[in-house]
């Protein structure tokens, strides 16, 4: 009896040995499946990190230099992060077209779009500082702002106002002078009397006239035919654009000015953003620098190549006095204090220091 006895009392331990092994199982890996944070055989722990999806909508088109930037991203980003992020793309519009991107990442109907100053001003008026004339005097000056510490200031302002936060400054291109008769710019006085095409809004033509020229609204539409017939006599815009316009048929000079520094900006729906975990956010901004620089690279180079095309071209390629073109641009703007009532002039004292 008592060997009996003793025979069930070991049978009793195994299964209950066996059930406390069993439970231990399940609720590992439940915890493994939910995310959280695991105890592994070594005793460390693993953090392991939801898994999402980001929508990348954008108005580039395949071949175009922000285009190639977003994919770049979502192959850095898909494999940096161990496929925690997958990011879905859509390119030429075909989910939001451009005036419908800022609502839409605003209402996260998509995570990520691109934006630029002018669009960002409706929210925070004084990021309109950003379109002016000469804000940049350069490449350089604008990625080492842009993409630095005043940068960073900027992007968490926005972000605050308007929740969405901008996470990078990409090129967009630089604005020169592209004119029918073939003329020397250097200074701003030589562009007196110039009829100047200019986009139809008060903030641009604004520009042309502190420019030192006349300028006239005309549609981009309309822009090859009024420098064919006369209607204008020049007009401004990336050496790109010249090339896909192929204003370069109906003009005789370009002039280097460098009188807007332009640059988009990947911006991030901020509930989003704060809703991922510290290494995918970490994980994001190395994407995207790796994608600034690719786009950078290659819209520089694009400009580069683009002048000796210009030359082959028949063009004559003419360089400003960019010192003397700045200064007086800027002081039309300060000296106007209907452009500069939004504007936060301790930001703009920061980032003209930065270009000294």
């Amino acid at each position: 009896m008592k060997k009996w006895l003793s025979v069930m009392l070991m049978a009793v331990m195994v299964l209950s040995l066996g059930a406390c092994s069993g439970n231990t199982t399940t609720t590992t890996t439940a915890a493994a499946t939910e995310g959280t944070t695991v105890a592994a055989t070594e005793g460390t722990t693993v953090a392991e990190d939801e898994p999402v999806t980001l929508i990348f909508s954008v108005n580039a088109v395949p071949g175009d230099a922000h285009y190639e930037a977003m994919m770049k991203f979502k192959e850095v980003v898909e494999e940096k992060s161990n496929g925690s992020i997958t990011v879905d793309t859509f390119h030429s519009g075909s989910l939001f077209k451009q005036d419908q991107e800022l609502a839409a990442v605003k209402s996260g109907q998509a995570d990520i779009v691109y934006l630029s100053a002018s669009w960002l001003s409706e929210g925070s008026p004084w990021i309109s500082m950003f379109s002016a004339g000469y804000m940049f005097k350069s490449y350089d000056h604008m990625t080492k702002t842009l993409n630095g510490e005043v940068g960073q200031e900027v992007f968490d302002r926005v972000a605050a106002e308007q929740g969405i936060r901008p996470l990078s400054a990409f090129y967009l291109g630089t604005r020169q002078i592209n004119l029918v008769p073939d003329k020397e710019i250097k200074v701003p006085a030589d562009l007196n009397g110039i009829n100047l095409r200019m986009p139809n809004s008060d903030a641009w033509l604004f520009l042309g006239k502190a420019l030192g020229a006349n300028p006239t609204p005309i549609a981009f539409s309309e822009l090859y035919m009024a420098l064919q017939t006369g209607t204008v006599d020049g007009q401004d815009n990336p050496l790109p654009t010249v090339q896909s316009a192929k204003f370069y048929e109906v003009t005789s000079s370009i002039t280097i000015t460098n009188h807007l520094v332009d640059s988009v900006w990947p911006t991030i729906n901020e509930a989003r953003w704060e809703s991922l975990s510290d290494n995918q956010r970490a994980v994001i901004l190395e994407a995207f620098e790796e994608s600034r620089q690719l786009c950078d690279q290659l819209n520089l180079d694009r400009e580069a190549e683009l002048v000796e095309f210009f030359k082959e071209q028949g063009l004559h390629v003419y360089y400003a006095d960019i010192d003397a073109f700045s200064e007086h641009v800027l002081a039309q703007y300060l000296d106007n204090p209907d452009m500069t009532a939004t504007w936060d002039m301790d930001l703009f004292d920061k980032v003209q220091a930065i270009a000294e």
